[in-house]
């Protein structure tokens, strides 16, 4: 599995979307329809996931799939196994 996929996969479980839906340029609040507190949620996940802390700063600049791989990527994450 890729960061990717470990990522759509933690929206789409949380925000009960098909996959088809979730490509790396989808926004979670416009496209999605994910709220504060859905954003929140997935972002904790994500956290749990990779062990890993999101400051708040950084939780802001996450606003779509593609930016989420990113910062997981700069941040030395590597996909779960």
């Amino acid at each position: 599995m890729t960061i990717l996929d470990d990522v759509r996969g933690l929206i789409v479980d949380h925000l009960k979307a098909d996959p088809a839906l979730v490509p790396l340029e989808a926004d979670l609040k416009d496209a999605l329809g994910a709220d504060s507190l859905d954003a929140v949620e997935i972002v904790m996940a994500i956290e749990e996931k990779y062990k890993i802390t999101i400051n708040d700063n950084d939780t802001e600049k996450l606003k779509t799939v593609a930016d989420i791989v990113s910062y997981l990527k700069s941040k030395g994450v590597q996909a779960a196994a």
